[in-house]
């Protein structure tokens, strides 16, 4: 009795092994699992999408008593003699082409510099970072409300008061798009920033010691070697940018309402105001569908083009 073997338990399998990572339940699991998330998808984007399409070509005002009608390419008909419609589009066009090379080419000066070890870096790096912990809203009233105002903002007191010289950061559309382009600019060079110095941080070491007793100077260096290798960060930086100008609003509403007249409306200003303060909800979809449409365009073909450039240096 006491030599007498008891008996085993058959050992216990992680659970579905020996199934098939074939077999058709097997792959049932896996499609349940992805259930959620395709639903979810399928509720937020896909659904939203199609009916804006649909929506785009009918004549759509919420107060107007005959509801939503079918109209074809009214709406884009209207787009294309829409005076109002290119020149809010060319503004757009003013913050994605002037505004984000400036804002780049700013944070890779200060993604260079912080990059050193120099003293006060660590509180360089917050001071820098302070402008993206606002708001936009927060961010337009502060500077473009009150430090760029005509009357009481310190700038203009004192060029007027210490040179003699009266000046009037929206007194023209020109000045007024200029000065949203530094506004907006000093918003957004921390998002760029942050991306830039991760990516320099993240460069090995060696490649460099090695460039510096070959010889290589400092400009040999970033030509060359840092410049190469943030290409990934930085077309991922630039592209993010470009899409968050394309759809700048906040700003635009705080500082100037898209004025003076409609000199610094953007596109997304014009959607709103049409689809939701004037009710025409049919033309402000076709025209939210045309500006996504451009948005796609424009920044496919940089991703292209970048991109390979990309994938020489990788």
């Amino acid at each position: 009795m006491a030599n007498e073997a008891l008996p085993v338990a058959p050992a216990q399998g992680r659970p579905g092994e020996g199934q098939s990572r074939w077999s058709p339940s097997y792959n049932f699991q896996k499609r349940l699992f992805i259930l959620p998330a395709v639903l979810l998808t399928l509720c937020l984007v896909a659904f939203p999408t199609v009916f804006g399409i649909y929506v785009s070509f009918t004549e759509w005002r919420l107060n107007a008593p005959d509801g939503r009608s079918f109209n074809g390419l009214d709406n884009f008909r209207t787009i294309a003699n829409d005076g109002r419609f290119w020149n809010a589009l060319r503004n757009n066009f003013a913050f994605v082409f002037v505004g984000v090379p400036l804002q780049y080419v700013i944070a890779l000066g200060l993604a260079l510099l912080l990059n050193q070890n120099i003293r006060g870096r660590k509180a360089f790096r917050v001071i820098f970072l302070l402008p993206f912990m606002l708001s936009p809203v927060a961010a337009g009233w502060m500077i473009g409300r009150s430090i760029f105002d005509a009357r009481w903002g310190p700038i203009v007191n004192v060029l007027d008061d210490h040179f003699g010289i009266e000046w009037s950061f929206y007194a023209d559309g020109n000045r007024a798009m200029f000065s949203l382009i530094l506004l907006s600019s000093w918003y957004s060079i921390p998002f760029i920033l942050v991306m830039l110095l991760a990516g320099l941080q993240a460069m090995p070491r060696e490649i460099f010691e090695a460039a510096r007793i070959d010889g290589a100077d400092w400009w040999q260096t970033l030509r060359d070697m840092t410049w190469p290798l943030l290409l990934p960060v930085s077309l991922t930086a630039v592209v993010l940018r470009m899409v968050f100008e394309f759809k700048l609003i906040d700003i635009i509403l705080v500082v100037t309402g898209g004025g003076p007249g409609n000199a610094t409306e953007t596109l997304t200003a014009y959607i709103y105001r049409e689809g939701y303060q004037s009710l025409n909800v049919g033309y402000g979809t076709a025209m939210a569908q045309v500006f996504l449409l451009t948005i796609i365009f424009i920044v496919t073909i940089f991703v292209l083009t970048v991109g390979r450039r990309v994938r020489d240096v990788v």
